[in-house]
């Protein structure tokens, strides 16, 4: 006799199942801020040459009309593509994964309908006087704040999730129920969680976190020049090149040696003597032999009570020094 198996319900179809809605954060921020620049491109473009209309005067309509034609084209991306690949087997022209690059090819296939004669030129389409007019364009509606980052967001949510062919930005898993789909949400690495640095209010998803943190910038970290400072990643170049007590520095003297700036003093005190010939022989110039030039050297060094000339730190200041012994030097004799 068999034993009665118990009733698992109604099975949902694949349409009926309940997705994950996470997505890679800094690719669809990345995303949003892409939109900004195919906006201004899409407004210059179809307004070029014409007198009567600014891109700002056209810029209400064409958003309407570039969010549907992108939408709308990423909707049958991946039907498309799977389409495409099947019929042309040269890997050569396989389809792109790159979500920037599929969407600027929406954008573009809708510019390309609103140039006029101008706008078809391929001169113009290079010049840098249509870049310079799009970030003019992409900086006024950024003031203006027509077209905020949250609301673009939303969209290229949607973008990116339509064209994402290999699943590398967003979450494919799919469950029965809400109750299962939250337990997943819990430790799904699409998950978006706060930048932990303080400064920092970037939402990254878990399994990009690792890449931001060593990016982001305001970690804090060591100094990359191992001083015993830790400071800010944002300030590290000009740390590094301006205060830095191991930043790297040529001698002053104008001898070859070069070495962390925090042993200045360690290398003037061990060079003292390639040091004073050098300044010996710029203030006596040929009035001295070689010979004379070390012995003089020697006996600055003798007559020096004080340790001046170790503490020189430059050529200007060993100088003074050693004039002043020189004098002395000859008033003694």
């Amino acid at each position: 006799m068999d034993l009665p198996v118990a009733d698992p319900g109604p099975v949902r179809t694949e349409s009926e199942l309940v997705q994950c809605p996470y997505c890679d954060s800094e690719a669809m921020h990345k995303l949003a801020q892409f939109l900004l620049p195919g906006l201004a491109a899409v407004c210059v473009d179809s307004t070029t040459g014409d007198l009567f209309r600014s891109p700002s005067a056209v810029a209400v309509d064409l958003r309407k009309e570039m969010v549907d034609h992108i939408t709308q084209k990423s909707e049958t991306f991946i039907a498309d593509a799977l389409i495409e690949s099947e019929a042309n087997q040269n890997p050569e022209n396989e389809m792109p994964d790159d979500p920037y690059e599929i969407v600027s090819i929406f954008m573009d296939d809708l510019s390309s309908t609103k140039r006029n004669i101008i706008g078809h030129v391929s001169g113009w389409l290079l010049s840098d006087s249509r870049d310079d007019k799009i970030d003019d364009f992409v900086q006024e509606m950024e003031m203006t704040k027509f077209w905020p980052l949250e609301r673009r967001e939303a969209i290229a949510e949607i973008l990116l999730k339509n064209v994402d062919l290999k699943t590398k930005f967003h979450c494919p898993e799919k469950y029965e129920n809400e109750e299962r789909l939250a337990d997943h949400k819990a430790q799904c690495s699409f998950r978006p969680v706060t930048c932990p640095n303080e400064g920092c209010r970037a939402k990254v998803s878990v399994r990009c976190m690792q890449d931001h943190d060593a990016a982001c910038l305001f970690k804090i970290i060591q100094c990359e020049q191992n001083c015993e400072k830790h400071l800010l990643r944002r300030d590290m170049d000009r740390h590094c090149v301006t205060v830095c007590a191991m930043r790297p520095m040529k001698c002053p003297f104008g001898c070859d040696s070069s070495f962390p700036e925090s042993n200045l003093g360690e290398h003037c005190s061990e060079s003292l003597q390639l040091h004073l010939l050098k300044v010996l022989q710029a203030i006596h110039k040929k009035g001295f032999t070689a010979d004379q030039l070390k012995d003089r050297a020697l006996q600055l060094e003798k007559s020096d009570d004080h340790g001046k000339l170790a503490k020189a730190r430059d050529a200007r200041s060993l100088t003074n020094i050693v004039k002043d012994l020189e004098a002395k030097m000859k008033s003694s004799s």
